[in-house]
């Protein structure tokens, strides 16, 4: 199997992981889950919690572009191992994105951001250019 789809299935593992841990401290920050209103209740969190959800909502946006551009070299015939140190270079990002993200290191964070969207789209304009 080419990196790029190991990778894929990687990074779809991690939003739901963040989910997992920002479940667990939404219940330890207000003691309950509010399933009657739980945006409301997300709303309300502070601190390593509001991070965790935030570095998971950002997982899950940087999960469909990733994916999108799979699709396109896919589709494009390119040769998927010349895409390999991109996307290894995706998968260091989207780990240490949220590390950044919960330890509050928001310049190192936006670097690595910059990092895993620009390795991405690298793959896609080598599959256009495929084309």
């Amino acid at each position: 199997m080419p990196v790029i789809f190991k990778v894929l299935f990687i990074v779809s593992l991690f939003p739901i992981t963040l989910a997992v841990l920002g479940g667990y401290l939404r219940y330890r920050q207000f003691g309950h889950f509010d399933n009657d209103h739980p945006r409301q209740q997300q709303t309300q969190l502070t601190g390593v919690a509001a991070r965790v959800l935030a570095a998971q909502k950002n997982a899950w946006e940087a999960l469909v572009f990733y994916a999108v551009m799979c699709v396109l070299a896919y589709v494009s015939g390119i040769g998927l191992q010349s895409l390999s140190y991109a996307a290894w270079l995706f998968l260091l990002s989207r780990i240490a994105h949220p590390v950044f993200y919960i330890l509050g290191m928001a310049p190192f964070r936006s670097l690595v951001f910059l990092i895993g969207w620009c390795s991405t789209l690298y793959i896609g304009i080598q599959s256009m250019v495929s084309l």
